[in-house]
């Protein structure tokens, strides 16, 4: 009856328990970091650059007013100049529309334009950076958490032989020598579990700092996750350098600065403006002033000032294709050294797998063994850490393998995923 209400009462706190999705923990994270915020608003404050860049294609009007309570007029009367001091005012407005200016202008609102485009793109750099740091941090939590179930199995078995031992040395069958080892063993066995709930707790602390939300004690989590694979290896590479995020924004970074050149180089060429303006004035006679025209404005010396600008654009682009390039090979470096580390992780866990189920098995023979005097407690030892590290060694095979597998698609640029 005893067994019954325990295992009705184990049932159903696994299915009040609480259950933290990676797809949660990741929607959390970008709802709440604060780097994301503040990225957003690098984007609108370019959207805004924009703008001011693209208002010098539009009318500029000026409206001005002056007012002098006491002003000098000189006034020639009978061949000589004669001084009146009176008051007076004016007011008018002007107008003026660039009408060419060597493409200075458009190549500037382009630039702008580029900036804007990369103020987005570093802010999907930016997420795919944290969903790849949320899936190891949950992926980590995952393992440490199996490898707690794996520790305290182990923890059992060790208190469970160093009983036995015990009782066998009262009996006279076994030596202390035996129920020493077997205390020594299940020591260890504390320490062991103890460094893996210490490392759960250090991966569950971090994540909880990252998503701004406490996370609930024993907490249950996808295992399914560590057992991604990448079933297709032929293509990465091609598809990682066409959608990579931070090779878009040397690219783009590249575009920038030559547009940036661009401009510099039609300063030299000053521009056309139409002007137009009305004013009225009144002073000591009261009329108007009208004006409407063209203009050219063509610098012709600024003491270096604008051939200086340009040549620093220009080398500005020059670093960001060697940039670029270096970026790209680092890159296909990571892509290379990442696939062969899968392939080498698929043949770990092949090789983990059969270890452990031989493993299991020889334990099962060894502990019939011993019990009937015929194995040494050196030997079911022995049979329990090969089971141990089989268990733990195919766990962290299956975690690295799916931390590369999850660099790959960071790589790619993945974050709504």
């Amino acid at each position: 009856m005893k067994k019954i209400f325990l295992i009705s009462v184990l049932f159903f706190s696994l299915l009040n328990a609480e259950l933290l999705t990676l797809q949660e923990s990741i929607d959390t994270v970008l709802k709440n970091y604060p780097d994301v915020k503040s990225f957003e608003f690098k984007v609108k404050q370019s959207e805004s650059s924009y703008k001011s860049a693209f208002a010098d294609y539009l009318p500029q009007i000026n409206l001005s007013a002056q007012y002098n309570a006491a002003q000098t007029f000189v006034l020639p009367q009978n061949g000589t100049f004669h001084t009146v001091d009176d008051s007076g005012w004016n007011a008018g407005v002007n107008l003026k529309q660039k009408v060419w200016d060597f493409e200075k202008t458009s190549s500037k609102v382009a630039a702008t334009k580029v900036d804007k485009d990369i103020s987005k793109l570093s802010l999907k750099e930016l997420k795919a950076l944290l969903v790849f740091k949320v899936k190891g941090l949950y992926e980590l939590m995952v393992v440490q958490n199996e490898a707690i179930k794996v520790r305290k199995k182990d923890l059992e078995s060790k208190a469970a032989y160093y009983a036995q031992a015990e009782a066998l040395v009262e009996q006279g069958l076994k030596t202390q020598a035996d129920a020493s080892r077997f205390l020594s063993a299940l020591y260890l066995a504390k320490d062991n579990l103890a460094i893996a709930e210490t490392s759960y707790e250090k991966a569950k602390t971090t994540l909880e700092l990252y998503m701004n939300k406490k996370i609930a004690d024993g907490v249950e989590l996808e295992e399914q996750v560590l057992k991604k694979e990448l079933h297709k290896l032929q293509g990465i590479e091609k598809e990682i350098l066409n959608n990579n995020y931070t090779l878009q924004i040397d690219e783009k970074n590249i575009e920038k600065n030559i547009l940036l050149h661009k401009s510099a180089q039609a300063s030299h060429f000053g521009s056309v403006d139409i002007v137009a303006s009305y004013n009225h004035l009144d002073t000591l006679n009261v009329y108007d002033t009208k004006l409407a025209g063209i203009t050219l404005n063509v610098p012709l010396y600024s003491g270096g000032r604008v051939s200086a600008e340009a040549q620093k654009a220009q080398i500005s682009a020059e670093i960001a294709k060697e940039q670029r390039r270096s970026r790209e090979l680092a890159l296909k470096e990571e892509i290379q050294s990442l696939l062969l580390d899968i392939i080498r992780y698929a043949k770990t866990i092949a090789a983990k797998k059969a270890q452990l189920k031989s493993a299991k098995d020889t334990k099962s023979v060894l502990d019939a063994r011993y019990k009937e005097g015929l194995a040494t407690y050196i030997e079911v030892l022995d049979a329990t850490s090969l089971v141990l590290n089989a268990e733990l060694g195919l766990l962290e095979a299956y975690y690295y393998r799916t931390l590369s597998i999850d660099r790959i698609d960071y790589l790619k640029g993945k974050y709504n995923e």
